[in-house]
């Protein structure tokens, strides 16, 4: 049995007649694919001209301003020209001009740049084979590199929000979605899953039993050619194995990638992959955190990173030292058991801000007002500089600049027995600052949507780790205000 469902379409219900109608130009309709085919040409052009502009605009400001002349324009503008038809074929063979790359502005700086270096490096070698390298100075050269990639950025910004912009090009970005399957497992996938995420769903077949298999099966692959979509979804229990295998057989013989649904069970889990080690195969529900390259990259970051600061800030800790033993007594140093990596417990270190040095099984929260904290305690905490003295926990390899904060084993103890997915936090090591202390998470925790928030943040840090993130919240731990928010 056939029917054509409401297609979902960021967050509203349409007709599919209405959502799929091919574009209008006059009374001419477009299909999907001239529609992406004409937005490819068009995002190339707007590279070759983002390029040929900046390169043109860099020969005019520079001689212009060095040498009141703006002979070379045209000259550049024509390099522009040449680097610009280099980049526009190297990201065609890349697919980059895919509609669909432009629905987000996500992956085009890194897209971007890998293609330019690989252009600019093809010009230098052009240049170098035809010994023209005295027409460039190195200075208009470190300029075009910079200028164009960001032109290239700005002008390709431009086209992702005109087409955010421009509805009726959704046809052409989405992927055009089938479904074929039992009707309960087609009403709940159109309804748990984010339809401007997933695609557009096109049609749907219900398949009704055993017995009326062979029709259902023939008229859901004639339903698909005639649609044309680029993904069928078979939508069956994995234990009826002789129906999948009769759904595989049957839209093989469709222009389609053809793939199976998940099960029920399966689909909490967000990033289930097939994966193969050796000769074992099997889905993989939850990704190891950090890959051993990038383990070590994190590390090596870490050291680097640990010591420069601790270089920096050594005359910072002393005057900090003398500030704690001259207000009251006790060490300088303060030190509470923590859980790290794996809930493998360490001490962590901090300078003094409190005059107590609580470290047992009942562990206080600070709070707003809090007597024991001391004047400069109030000072260092306002400013996370009770926190510096981690950096030797990091070299020792305890801590990291940047992960989820260890809380103190009492209240971990507490918190892990309470919230879902806690202990996940220890899935990487903790850090001296993180994603939910930059985002004005932080200070005492008194209700429990408090620390529900903070985990959420810890676990978003820990599923979609990468580098540049790393270096994000170490800038805005350093200038952002949200960082400081709700200090004690």
């Amino acid at each position: 049995m056939y029917f054509d469902p409401p297609v979902l379409h960021r967050g509203a219900l349409r007709p599919a007649a209405t959502t799929f109608g091919a574009l209008r130009r006059g009374k001419t309709r477009l299909s999907p694919a001239r529609v992406r085919a004409r937005f490819a040409v068009t995002a190339a052009l707007v590279d070759l001209a983002a390029i040929t502009l900046s390169a043109g605009l860099v020969g005019y400001a520079y001689h212009e301003l060095l040498y009141q002349t703006a002979g070379m324009t045209l000259f550049f503008a024509g390099t522009g020209f040449c680097l610009g038809i280099i980049f526009v074929i190297t990201a065609i063979l890349r697919e980059d001009y895919d509609i669909r790359r432009y629905r987000t502005f996500s992956g085009h700086a890194r897209r971007a740049f890998l293609i330019w270096n690989v252009t600019f490096v093809t010009a230098l070698v052009l240049v170098f084979t035809t010994k023209t390298t005295d027409l460039f100075s190195r200075a208009t050269m470190t300029l075009l590199y910079g200028t164009g990639f960001g032109t290239i950025l700005a002008f390709r910004s431009f086209v992702v929000v005109g087409l955010k912009r421009n509805d009726r090009l959704d046809t052409a970005t989405a992927q055009r979605i089938f479904l074929v399957g039992g009707e309960d497992e087609i009403t709940r996938f159109t309804t748990q899953n984010d339809p401007w995420t997933a695609g557009v769903l096109v049609g749907a077949s219900v398949l009704r039993g055993p017995t009326t298999m062979a029709d259902d099966l023939a008229l859901a692959a004639a339903s698909a050619r005639m649609l044309r979509p680029d993904d069928v979804f078979i939508l069956l229990p994995w234990s009826q194995e002789e129906a999948i295998d009769g759904c595989v057989e049957a839209f093989k013989r469709v222009p389609a990638a053809v793939h199976l649904g998940l099960e029920r069970a399966l689909s909490r889990f967000g990033d289930v992959r097939f994966s193969r080690i050796g000769s074992f195969a099997g889905l993989n529900l939850v990704r190891q955190p950090l890959t051993r390259a990038e383990v070590a990259i994190k590390r090596l970051f870490d050291v680097l990173g640990a010591l420069a600061l601790l270089a920096a800030l050594s005359p910072l800790f002393a005057l900090v030292a003398l500030a704690i033993k001259l207000e009251s007594k006790g060490p300088v140093l303060f030190f509470q058991r923590r859980y790290g990596f794996n809930q493998e417990p360490f001490r962590i270190v901090k300078f003094r801000s409190m005059s107590t040095l609580e470290d047992g099984r009942d562990v206080r929260q600070a709070e707003r007002g809090d007597r024991r904290i001391t004047r400069v305690g109030r000072f260092m905490r306002r400013y996370n500089i009770d926190e510096l003295p981690q950096l030797v926990n990091v070299l020792h390899g305890e801590m990291s600049l940047v992960g989820p904060r260890p809380h103190a084993l009492a209240h971990d103890q507490q918190f892990e027995t309470t919230i879902a997915n806690y202990a996940r936090r220890h899935n990487m090591k903790p850090g001296i600052t993180g994603w939910a202390q930059v985002n004005g998470l932080r200070g005492p925790i008194l209700t429990a949507s408090m620390i529900q928030k903070r985990i959420e943040h810890d676990l978003y840090y820990v599923d979609n780790w990468s580098m540049s993130l790393d270096l994000r919240i170490i800038v805005q731990t350093a200038f952002s205000p949200k960082a400081f928010e709700n200090a004690l």
